[in-house]
């Protein structure tokens, strides 16, 4: 396979959820979409799909779909210009099978984090309220 880079002819469009031709794919089962489409809800859509200039899907089978129950018309698409079925195909695979899932202990740990965030400790809580009370205290007035 030869060494691919991101080039000037690659382009991100807003594709036509529609019009996008989903052929055979090399995932056959697509999951629970329900957890995906809540975080393309939430938080939109944060890697383009890869398709064809022809509009055939060549990776982000599951975003498409995701999209398409939250009713999207359309859908950020980056589009390849190879020709080769060979490398289409390479394509689709290296995008499943390079992603590394987080492992127990750091899903762990980024919950713990974010839950920090969320629920301040009582000391932190404590001396956020002391510096609003000084704020408000030693407000002056405006001039």
């Amino acid at each position: 396979m030869k060494k691919r880079t991101e080039r000037a002819e690659d382009v991100i469009i807003q594709a036509d959820v529609k019009g996008i031709l989903i052929r055979k794919r090399v995932r056959r089962s697509l999951g629970d979409l329900a957890p995906l489409a809540e975080s393309l809800r939430k938080h939109g859509l944060l890697n383009p799909i890869v398709i064809t200039p022809k509009h055939e899907l060549i990776a982000g089978h599951r975003r498409l779909e995701a999209a398409r129950r939250l009713g999207w018309q359309t859908i950020p698409a980056r589009i390849v210009t190879e020709t080769d079925r060979i490398e289409l195909i390479e394509l689709e695979l290296d995008e499943n099978i390079h992603r590394k899932n987080l492992n127990t202990d750091e899903l762990a740990d980024a919950y713990i984090r974010l839950d920090k965030m969320r629920n301040p400790g009582i000391l932190i809580r404590f001396w956020n309220w002391l510096a609003n009370l000084f704020r408000r205290i030693f407000r002056r007035p405006p001039r």
